[in-house]
């Protein structure tokens, strides 16, 4: 699975696919979120604009827009990818 790292704020972001798919397939795919040292993930999803296929839509989003879809993730206790966990 692909990994991508993004820093936010001086704080390192590991970025991977989340595994879950909707009923919207290939429209809308989950992310993954983890703070370096694994203290905190977050979760959402994007539609992407160039290819359909999960690891290279990933790899196409620059930094400012993984940096765009970590400010509107959600934490891990409100999000079905992750469980729900506190």
């Amino acid at each position: 699975m692909p990994v991508r790292r993004v820093v936010v704020g001086g704080i390192e972001w590991r970025v991977t696919l989340s595994g879950r798919i909707t009923q919207y397939d290939r429209d809308e795919i989950g992310l993954i979120f983890t703070r370096h040292d694994g203290s905190e993930q977050r979760a959402t999803r994007f539609s992407p604009t160039g290819s359909r296929a999960r690891e290279q839509a990933l790899a196409e989003l620059s930094d400012a827009q993984l940096e765009a879809l970590l400010a509107q993730s959600q934490p891990a206790e409100l999000s079905p990818e992750l469980g729900y966990r506190r």
